[in-house]
């Protein structure tokens, strides 16, 4: 009998106050660990572009060293005797234009 008598004296205004309490402490761990998987997720995306980045700059390189042999006098020297059947021109075939 003297714990219905206890249920009954509990003032309601006190067990709203305590459920809107536990409310926002539940609300705020919610918060808190949306939180932190979007950090974790943003630090798995910024290491994946930084990954993406170094691998992007060694192709870069990479290709610069390629467009630098591509170039090369001796290399288009090469192409044009060997393969083209071109010659140096002689003094007699050089024209001067004004």
């Amino acid at each position: 009998m003297t714990k219905n008598k206890k249920r009954k004296d509990r003032n309601p205004k006190v067990t709203i106050a305590y459920l809107l309490l536990m409310f926002a402490f539940i609300s705020e761990l919610l918060f808190y660990t949306w939180c932190r998987v979007q950090y974790v997720r943003v630090k798995y995306e910024i290491q994946e572009q930084t990954t993406r980045l170094r691998k992007l700059s060694a192709m870069q390189d990479n290709l610069k060293i390629e467009l630098a042999r591509l170039k090369s006098p001796q290399r288009i020297t090469k192409i044009a005797r060997t393969q083209l059947d071109l010659v140096t021109p002689t003094s007699k075939q050089t024209i001067i234009l004004p």
